[in-house]
C-alpha cells in the first residue's frame, strides 16, 4: 500500500515557518494486491450461484406450475459445470457452456455478466476497458444505479455493483468505490460468507488508501467475527470494534488455510490502520502477530522496517529494509507492484528524516529509474493505443508512482538548496495533485529561493565592508567613497512574459500562494473535502493521475476536521491552521518583492489576526506590515507594529504530530541529527529580533526628520548585541546620520572600522551591560516603525 512516511518540513530560507506535518509519500506494502486478483474470481462464482439462488427462488416463488419457472434443469447443470471449468482454470470450456446457457435464457444479464469475466481472465485480466464497458452496458439494460439501492430487493444486483467498484479501485477512483462498497455493506447480511467477506476486504483497502483508519479498524473487526463464526453470523456488521479483542484471533478457528490466510491479512490491514493513526504501542502487538504468521516475507518486514521509522530508529528501519529478499517478489505484472522502486523510496524517506538530503536524492533517483523501467514494459506490452487500460493486467493500473516520486525529490531538493531543480520536480508533480494546498506552498518556496540570491548578509550581516563602499573615485583631496545601494523593492522578476507561465519568477510564486490560500478551506467551518473529492476522482480514470482521487471524507478524530491533501497525508485542524499562517506569510513577502504594499499590508494583517501564531511568524508579520505602511507613507501607523516590546517570542512553533503520546522512544540520535537543520531562521533569539526592530525604527524616524530619536534607536540596538553582528544597513544608517549631522570624518570612519563608532566601544563595555534594556528608558513616546525591512 502506498503508505505515507511522516517528514517534518525545515525552515526555508525565507524564514516562513512551515509547521504542518509534510508528509512525501512512501511506498509500504501493498498487502491487500494479492486480495484483488482473486476478487474477480470470487465474483464469477458468487455471479453463478446468485444465478443458481435466483432460478431456486423463482421455482419456489411459483411453486405449482412446472412451466412457470422458467429455469430448467438443463440450466442449472449447465452453469454447475460452468462454474467448475472456471474454478479450474479453463476458461475457455466455461465459455462454451456459458453461451449454451446464453442460448437457453436470453434474457438473463447475469449469463454476459459471468461470460464477461471468464473473457477477462482468459485474456489474462488485460481487457479492462472491455469489461468496464460490459458492465456499463449491463448497468444500463437493467436500469441499476446505486444511489437507488434503498431495500434488500435490489440486492440480487450486488455482484454488478461489485464489479463497478473494483474496476474503480484499480482506476484510483477511490470516493467512487467507497460509495458503491458502503451501500453494498448496508445489505450484507444474505450475501454468502465469501462475497460479504470480499466487500469488506475492498472497503477495508480504499479507507486505507483515503487515510480513514477508523473505519477500516471497525471493518476489521467485523471481518474477525465474519470468519470466525462463519455462515452462523451474518450480522456481524453491527458489531463494534471493541468487541473484538486480540484473543479472539487467538482461538482455533474451523476453517483451515482459509481462515490462517485471512488471519495474516487482517493483521497487515491492522498495522497499516495503526501506522496512519501513529498508535505505535496497538501496532507493536499487531506486528508481532505479523512476524509470527508471516515470517520474515518482504511484505511484513516493510511494514516493520515503516514502525521502526515512526519510532525514530532510522537505522534499524534501514537495515529492515536490506534483510527483505525482494527478489522473491513474483513482479509488478503479477501484483501490480514494483518492489525495488518501493524500496529504493522508502530508503530515500529514511535518509530524508535523518537529514541525509543528499543521500535520499540518489536513491528517490533510483526509484525513478526502478518506475521508469517497469513503465516501459507496461507501454510495451500495449497492443491498442485507443484503449488505454487495456493490454496488460488490470493490477498494473496502479504501478505507476511517478508523480509521487517527484513530488518526494522535489522536497528534498529543496531542502539541500536546489530550488531550480526542486521547481522543476514540483510543477510536474502539481499538475495531478493540483488540489493539495501545501504543494503550491512549496512551489511558492522554490520561487522564493531562486529568486532572493544566496548572499549570507540576510542572516549574518557582513563582517567587512566590502558591501558598503560600491567603488573609490579619485585621489586625494578629490578622493571619493560610492556606497552601494540596498534597495531591492519594486524589481522586474520576468521580461514581460505571461506570469502564468510555470518558471520560478515571484509573479509565479504569487499565482502558487493564491492557489494555496483558495484550497484551504475557510476559517472556523468544516473543510471542503467532498468537493475535493468530487473534483479529484473526476480525473481519476486515467493512468497517470496517480492518487489524485484519494480524499478523506468526513473523517473526524477527537474533534479534529481532515482536509485532503495527496499523495501527503490529510491535514488536520491545527495543521491547516499552521499552514494557513505559513501562506500568508509568504504571501506578504512576494508582494512586498513585487511592490504591490496594499497587497502585502492585507496579507500581514491577516496573518497576525490568526488565533494561533507562532512567534517567529509573528515577527515577520509586524515587519512586513510596517515595511508595506511605509511604503504607503503611512509611517505613524507603522510605527506601532516595529514596538520592540511586541516581540516576546520567536520559536517556529513546530507540533510533534510525528511522536507517537507515551509510546516507545527508540533511538534518538537520528532524531536529533534531523532536529538540528530547524533552528536555521533568523533571528534566533528575541533579544535579535528586538534589535532588528530597533535598527528599522531608526530608519523609519529618518523618513521623518527625526534624527535623533534614530540615534538613539540605534545606540540602543548596537549596545545588545556584538559589533560583528551589526548588519550593514545599521552601518549605512550610522553613516546616513553622520552627513546629516554634519560629521564627515566620523562618517568616513564609521565606514573604515565598519563599526558604529558613537555606540560601539569596546566588546568588554558590551558584555557588561545588560542583554536587553528597556525601550521606554531610551525614549518616553511611542515605539517607531522601520523603513528598510530586511526581508529575512
Amino acid at each position: 500500500l502506498w503508505h505515507g512516511f511522516p517528514f517534518k518540513r525545515a525552515v526555508s530560507k525565507q524564514k516562513v515557518e512551515i509547521v504542518s506535518n509534510l508528509r512525501t509519500s512512501g511506498f509500504g506494502i501493498r498487502c491487500g494486491e494479492i486480495r484483488i486478483i482473486c476478487v474477480l474470481l470470487l465474483s464469477l462464482y458468487d455471479h453463478t450461484m446468485a444465478a443458481d439462488k435466483t432460478a431456486d427462488q423463482v421455482s419456489e416463488k411459483h411453486e405449482g406450475s412446472a412451466t412457470g419457472s422458467g429455469i430448467s434443469d438443463q440450466e442449472k447443470e449447465l452453469s454447475s459445470i460452468a462454474l467448475q471449468a472456471f474454478m479450474a482454470g479453463n476458461y475457455e470450456a466455461c465459455l462454451q457452456h456459458l453461451g449454451g446457457l446464453q442460448e437457453i435464457n436470453k434474457e438473463d444479464y447475469k449469463i454476459a455478466l459471468n461470460t464477461a469475466v471468464a473473457e477477462f481472465y482468459k485474456s489474462d485480466q488485460s481487457i479492462t476497458d472491455n469489461l468496464r464497458q460490459t458492465l456499463n452496458q449491463l448497468k444500463n439494460q437493467i436500469h441499476a444505479a446505486v444511489e437507488e439501492m434503498d431495500s434488500l430487493d435490489d440486492v440480487e444486483n450486488s455482484m454488478l455493483y461489485y464489479n463497478q467498484a473494483v474496476i474503480l479501485y484499480h482506476l484510483r477512483q477511490y470516493t467512487e468505490a467507497i460509495t458503491i462498497g458502503e451501500k453494498l455493506y448496508q445489505f450484507i447480511e444474505p450475501f454468502e460468507e465469501k462475497f460479504a467477506q470480499a466487500v469488506c476486504f475492498l472497503l477495508v483497502d480504499a479507507y486505507l488508501l483515503t487515510y480513514q483508519a477508523e473505519k477500516a479498524l471497525h471493518l476489521l473487526a467485523v471481518l474477525e467475527k465474519m470468519i470466525l463464526q462463519g455462515n452462523s453470523n451474518k450480522n456481524g456488521k453491527n458489531e463494534t470494534a471493541n468487541n473484538t479483542s486480540k484473543d479472539v484471533l487467538n482461538q482455533k478457528p474451523e476453517g483451515g488455510a482459509h481462515v490462517e490466510v485471512a488471519k495474516s491479512k487482517i493483521h497487515q490491514y491492522k498495522v497499516r490502520a495503526y501506522i496512519q493513526m501513529k498508535s505505535l504501542k496497538a501496532c507493536k502487538r499487531e506486528i508481532k502477530s505479523v512476524m509470527n504468521t508471516t515470517g520474515n516475507s518482504a511484505s511484513s518486514l516493510f511494514l516493520k522496517s515503516n514502525f521502526e521509522y515512526l519510532r525514530g530508529n532510522y537505522r534499524k528501519a534501514v537495515k529492515l529494509l536490506n534483510s527483505s529478499n525482494i527478489a522473491e517478489h513474483p513482479g509488478f505484472m503479477k501484483t501490480g507492484e514494483c518492489i525495488r522502486c518501493m524500496f529504493w523510496n522508502n530508503l530515500g524517506c529514511i535518509h530524508f528524516a535523518m537529514g541525509k538530503h543528499n543521500l535520499g536524492i540518489f536513491y528517490f533517483k533510483k526509484a525513478l529509474q526502478e518506475n521508469d523501467n517497469a513503465c516501459a514494459q507496461l507501454v510495451a506490452s500495449t497492443t491498442d493505443p485507443g484503449k488505454k487500460f487495456s493490454g496488460r493486467p488490470m493490477c498494473t493500473l496502479l504501478t505507476n508512482k511517478r508523480y509521487e516520486l517527484l513530488h518526494n525529490c522535489g522536497i528534498q531538493l529543496l531542502h539541500v538548496g536546489r530550488p531550480l531543480a526542486a521547481f522543476e520536480c514540483l510543477i510536474e508533480a502539481v499538475q495531478v495533485y493540483h488540489s493539495n494546498p501545501r504543494l503550491w506552498l512549496r512551489l511558492a518556496e522554490c520561487c522564493i529561493a531562486a529568486n532572493k540570491g544566496t548572499s549570507e548578509q540576510e542572516t549574518k550581516g557582513l563582517p567587512s565592508k566590502k558591501g558598503i563602499v560600491q567603488s573609490i573615485v579619485g585621489q586625494g583631496y578629490h578622493r571619493k567613497i560610492v556606497l552601494a545601494s540596498q534597495s531591492i523593492q519594486n524589481v522586474v522578476y520576468n521580461d514581460g512574459q505571461s506570469s502564468a507561465i510555470p518558471v520560478a519568477s515571484m509573479e509565479f510564486a504569487a499565482i502558487c500562494l493564491r492557489n494555496a490560500l483558495l484550497l484551504l478551506p475557510e476559517d472556523q467551518q468544516q473543510p471542503k473535502q467532498e468537493n475535493a473529492s468530487k473534483t479529484s476522482s473526476q480525473l481519476g480514470g486515467a493512468e497517470n493521475n496517480s492518487e489524485i482521487s484519494e480524499g478523506c471524507s468526513s473523517k473526524s478524530h477527537e474533534g479534529d476536521k481532515f482536509s485532503s491533501a495527496p499523495p501527503s497525508s490529510p491535514l488536520r485542524k491545527q495543521e491547516l491552521e499552521n499552514l494557513r499562517c505559513s501562506i500568508l506569510a509568504c504571501s506578504a513577502y512576494v508582494s512586498l518583492a513585487l511592490g504591490d504594499n496594499l497587497m502585502a499590508l492585507n496579507h500581514a494583517e491577516k496573518l497576525l489576526q490568526q488565533p494561533k501564531l507562532s512567534g517567529s511568524l509573528k515577527f515577520l508579520g509586524h515587519l512586513y506590515a510596517a515595511e508595506a505602511l511605509i511604503s504607503l507613507d503611512r509611517i505613524s501607523d507603522a510605527i506601532t507594529h516595529l514596538n520592540p516590546e511586541n516581540i516576546t517570542d520567536v520559536s517556529l512553533g513546530i507540533s510533534s504530530n510525528d511522536q507517537d503520546q507515551g509510546s516507545d522512544k527508540g533511538e534518538n540520535e537520528p532524531m536529533e541529527s534531523s532536529g538540528k537543520q530547524i533552528p536555521q531562521c533568523y533571528p534566533n533569539s528575541v533579544t535579535s529580533a528586538r534589535t532588528m526592530m530597533l535598527f528599522n525604527l531608526g530608519s523609519a524616524y529618518c523618513l521623518r526628520s527625526e534624527y535623533d530619536k534614530a540615534r538613539k534607536c540605534l545606540q540602543q540596538a548596537a549596545s545588545m548585541i556584538y559589533p560583528k553582528e551589526i548588519p550593514p544597513e545599521a552601518i549605512l544608517l550610522a553613516v546616513y546620520l553622520e552627513l546629516q549631522n554634519g560629521n564627515t570624518q566620523l562618517a568616513l570612519q564609521i565606514i573604515k572600522r565598519n563599526q558604529l563608532l558613537p555606540s560601539v566601544k569596546s566588546l568588554s563595555d558590551i558584555r557588561k551591560k545588560p542583554v536587553f534594556q528597556p525601550v521606554h528608558s531610551m525614549q518616553p513616546i511611542q515605539m517607531p516603525a522601520f523603513t528598510t525591512i530586511q526581508r529575512k
